[in-house]
């Protein structure tokens, strides 16, 4: 199972980078939910309410209890009129935390591009997190980095590059690498025997583990040495 390869452990889960964060945190929710783990669903940028799951808008912690004890897996956060997306919770993530065995938090935006550099405020990871992953969409690799990446100008000072470079599996570790960001990472879009190769080459050139995979069709492997 996903949620075991990556090693989601109880209390807040923080999910950056780019290329199927959202999904990411669904599939990991309903694994353990399934479980018969507690879930919720949360952001500290933006994140649209998730459909087919209970969204709760500016909860209590009385509501969330009850919603929990019902759903096991919900989501919930601050409306946000102008977008229809919900944004931070107006309660602490320690309180959250203390409701629920997993909080699973996008940490990140990223324009539905499969790769991001991040910018200073970025992301905005709570203090109480125990472990960071960051996604890496594999569809962006070989792409020009001007096309491919969210904040484009960040990855081309991060690799000493023009944006007008693509973006190779070197490039994109040596990116990754200099951030730093994260405990492990997620490589999304490796669904056919190419991908795959280059899924497990990035692996091999990052310093933290790798688990790779495609959401879409819920497969998933372990590339890490």
């Amino acid at each position: 199972m996903l949620s075991e390869l990556l090693e989601i452990q109880p209390g807040v889960t923080a999910v950056i980078g780019s290329g199927g964060k959202t999904t990411l945190l669904r599939v990991l929710g309903q694994e353990l939910a399934a479980q018969g783990r507690t879930v919720l669903l949360t952001t500290t940028t933006h994140i649209l309410p998730f459909g087919g799951l209970e969204n709760l808008v500016n909860p209590t912690e009385t509501e969330i209890a009850q919603a929990l004890k019902q759903h096991r897996l919900v989501c919930m956060g601050t409306p946000e009129e102008q977008t229809g997306k919900l944004t931070s919770p107006a309660l602490s993530m320690a309180q959250l935390a203390a409701l629920a065995d997993v909080v699973l938090v996008e940490a990140d935006g990223s324009h539905h591009l499969p790769l991001k550099a991040h910018a200073s405020h970025e992301p905005v990871i709570p203090k109480e997190t125990n472990q960071t992953i960051c996604v890496v969409g594999l569809s962006g690799l070989g792409r020009p980095i001007a096309e491919a990446v969210h904040r484009p100008e960040v990855f081309a000072r991060l690799t000493g590059l023009p944006p007008s470079s693509p973006a190779t599996i070197e490039v994109v570790a040596c990116a990754l690498n200099g951030e730093h960001l994260a405990q492990r990472y997620f490589l999304n879009q490796a669904d056919t025997p190419e991908t795959w190769g280059w899924a497990k080459e990035l692996a091999e050139n990052l310093k933290a583990p790798a688990v790779a995979g495609a959401l879409q069709r819920e497969v998933y492997f372990s590339c890490s040495f």
